[in-house]
């Protein structure tokens, strides 16, 4: 019955991971819209609107990361 119990541990923090990458992701994405915005200052809203819709849908791997991890940690910590 130990080792369900690190497996479990184990997946919850590759879940967690997720989160992790996903503000990695994030940071580089905004860095580069910062950039782009530098070169072409026109195109600004254009820039940050595709870069607000990408962060968005990248968060939601992070929510469900979390989601997952929090799932095995507490709704099946008895397998």
């Amino acid at each position: 019955m130990d080792i369900n119990k690190g497996l479990i541990a184990i997946g919850a923090g590759l879940a967690v991971m997720a989160g992790m990458m996903t503000g990695l992701g994030e940071g580089m994405a905004a860095a580069h819209a910062c950039d782009a915005i530098g070169k072409n200052p026109e195109a600004e809203s254009k820039i940050r609107s595709n870069m607000i819709l990408g962060i968005a849908l990248s968060e939601t791997v992070a929510i469900y990361g979390l989601l997952v991890s929090i799932l095995l940690m507490f709704v099946y910590p008895s397998l």
